[in-house]
């Protein structure tokens, strides 16, 4: 699986024995007892990808506070804490994404969200549930934090990080303009792949991971109705219903690969290809490429309309592939998808997590709202006090 944090350096590895003396797993160094709990989770790579990054971050802290994970006292994770709202210096823990054995990679791109930080509190929360089971730690420090429900639940209120439907109109029309007469191949072939990744993303609301492994025999005919099949996160495999739309977008992309309009049960080549039309996207290419989309298409809409557009053109320049996937869910849900199918769609496993998208309830709370207010100032019994 490779090193939690940098062997390159002794002091980002710790040695010291566990504290309880009778571990029950084959590690030597807090390092290698991590990477054995993250080999539990081999079976979804992004989950795991997601806890590497926050279990490296901690134990790259603990290497600069001088700290074992048998170590961290309840009064350290207040510490740990304020570290992740405001790493520091900047200069040593923060930078731009760059590859992880790029001397230049750095733990951070800047101080954690408040929803970062809560959802990084969880992931170790359950890291050191599962040290103290394995005996590499005595105590779980987390669980002294009387606050622990307010740092701790993960549940959140209204999904923010999506398209309002006008600006994912404007978006769409904006995809949709088709290349000058005299653009190359290579321009046309781009934007048929960038429409494409754009429409996929937003009428079947799939992970980026999961747009990036779909293959064209995912999407098939059962009962004379098209299905999309894909494994998501967790492992979990799920059928979704395929729109019109969607196969009229897929037929249309098919045809400038130079395939039939509809896919066949034994095409296993890649739905999203690269520039050769026939090797798959791999899920940063995809993510790259899509957030390039929005750059672009935030410097469009701001040479188009300037200052009148200031906060949309800010949500572009913002917006990330999973903003697609909220759109979707949001957008579907105010469409007056049913609460149950949308939670089918979304592949969640509690109706709450998917209650966050029904932005629609918001309108019509404030309607009837507004039928509360103040009076002209006025009394109707000549002004007199009560």
């Amino acid at each position: 699986m490779g090193d939690v944090v940098s062997r390159d350096d002794p002091s980002t590895t710790s040695t010291v024995a566990p504290a309880a003396g009778h571990a029950h797993i084959a590690a030597t160094s807090d390092a290698e007892a991590v990477a054995q709990w993250l080999g539990e989770y081999r079976a979804s790579p992004n989950t795991q990808r997601a806890y590497r990054r926050e279990a490296e971050r901690l134990l790259l802290w603990l290497a600069e506070q001088e700290l074992a994970l048998s170590e961290v006292r309840r009064d350290h994770l207040d510490a740990f804490e304020a570290f992740l709202a405001d790493p520091q210096p900047r200069e040593r823990w923060a930078g731009p994404t760059r590859p992880r054995h790029d001397p230049r990679w750095r733990p951070f791109r800047g101080p954690l969200s408040p929803a970062s930080r809560r959802q990084c509190l969880v992931i170790l929360q359950g890291l050191f549930a599962w040290l103290v089971e394995a005996g590499w730690v005595g105590h779980n420090p987390f669980r002294l934090m009387r606050d622990k429900r307010r740092r701790l639940d993960n549940r959140q209120g209204r999904v923010e990080r999506y398209l309002e439907k006008p600006l994912w109109d404007w978006l769409w029309r904006w995809l949709n303009e088709a290349p000058d007469e005299d653009a190359a191949p290579r321009a046309r072939f781009e934007h048929e792949r960038r429409r494409f990744a754009f429409g996929f993303a937003y009428l079947l609301a799939p992970r980026i991971g999961e747009m990036a492994a779909a293959k064209m025999q995912d999407v098939h005919r059962r009962e004379g109705r098209w299905w999309w099949h894909t494994v998501g996160k967790g492992g979990k495999s799920a059928s979704i219903p395929v729109p019109p739309d969607m196969m009229r977008l897929l037929g249309e992309w098919r045809t400038a690969l130079g395939l039939a309009p509809e896919p066949g049960p034994d095409e296993v080549t890649p739905m999203l290809r690269g520039l050769d039309g026939r090797r798959g996207l791999g899920e940063n290419r995809l993510y790259r490429l899509m957030r390039e989309a929005f750059c672009r298409a935030a410097d469009e809409l701001e040479a188009r309309q300037g200052r009148a557009s200031a906060r949309e053109v800010a949500l572009l320049r913002r917006a990330t592939p999973h903003w697609l996937r909220h759109t979707a869910l949001t957008h579907q849900a105010q469409a007056g998808v049913e609460l149950r199918y949308l939670a089918e769609t979304a592949r969640h496993s509690r109706l709450d997590t998917t209650a966050r998208y029904l932005h629609a309830e918001d309108a019509e709370w404030h309607r009837q709202q507004s039928r509360h207010g103040l009076s002209s100032g006025a009394d109707d019994d000549g002004g007199q006090p009560l």
